[in-house]
Order: structure tokens, then C-alpha cells, then sequence
């Protein structure tokens, strides 16, 4: 059985991911930072964008989508309203998948605890902001 899933709030969540990550990464907020602790050239020659954004849109449609049907599941699950379900979701699925992993990775890498931090910061930022976007607009029929 697959959940009941609104494609436009999955759509509108992924261009979201978009605009947090652009706001997040830019250089007068924690683009600059950032290179630095993953020692990242951002002015190297000849680097393209391309395929880190194209990389970014099919995995941002894939997390709202999930996103999307487990807040569908949750709210199914637990009654209440379908914001709280969906933005409950958001956190538990970070706590539990993105940040978590971030973390062993991170640890085994020898990456930056600031670095870390600042990323899993950010992936919280994203799935509020997609879990909100979901939330406030449910598939039809199901509020």
C-alpha cells in the first residue's frame, strides 16, 4: 500500500531544499566556513556546479517524497493534525538517518566537529523547512 502523497507539496518542498541549501552554503552565511573546514577551493578554475545541483534536485525530490509518506504513515498512525505529524516525522527522520550517519561518517573520516555540526544544522533546516511545506498542504482527502 502506498501512502496517500500531495506531488506539488513534494515538489515545492524540493525546490525548498534548493533555496535553504543556496541561502545556507553562500558565502556571507556559511559557504566560507564551510570550504574551509572541508577544505574546499571555491574559486578553483575550470569547476562546474552542474552535476552537484542535477545530484541535488534528485535527491531533494527523494527525501520529500519519503518525507512525504512517512508523515502520511505518522499521521495515520498517530491522529492530530497532519502539520505536527509531518514536522514530528521531519525531526525523528533526521535524528535517525541524516544526522546519525553524518556523524559516523564524519567520525571515521576525521572530518571537523564544526564541520559536522554546520552540515547536519543545515539538513535539520531543510527537512523543517520541507516538513512544513508538506504539512500545511496534506493529499487531498486525507484532512
Amino acid at each position: 500500500m502506498v501512502p496517500e502523497i500531495n506531488y506539488w507539496a513534494v515538489l515545492l518542498a524540493t525546490a525548498s531544499s534548493m533555496v535553504v541549501g543556496s541561502i545556507w552554503y553562500a558565502r556571507g552565511v556559511f559557504g566560507s566556513r564551510w570550504a574551509k573546514l572541508a577544505n574546499v577551493d571555491l574559486d578553483r578554475p575550470g569547476a562546474s556546479a552542474v552535476m552537484p545541483i542535477v545530484v541535488t534536485v534528485i535527491v531533494s525530490f527523494v527525501t520529500a517524497w519519503v518525507l512525504a509518506g512517512a508523515s502520511t504513515i505518522a499521521w495515520h498512525f498517530y491522529g492530530g493534525g497532519y502539520l505536527l505529524a509531518a514536522l514530528f516525522t521531519a525531526l525523528i527522520l533526521w535524528a535517525g538517518f541524516t544526522a546519525a550517519r553524518f556523524i559516523t561518517h564524519d567520525a571515521f573520516e576525521g572530518r571537523p566537529l564544526a564541520l559536522t555540526v554546520l552540515n547536519i544544522a543545515s539538513e535539520l533546516v531543510t527537512l523543517v523547512v520541507m516538513g512544513i511545506i508538506i504539512g500545511v498542504w496534506p493529499p487531498a482527502g486525507t484532512v
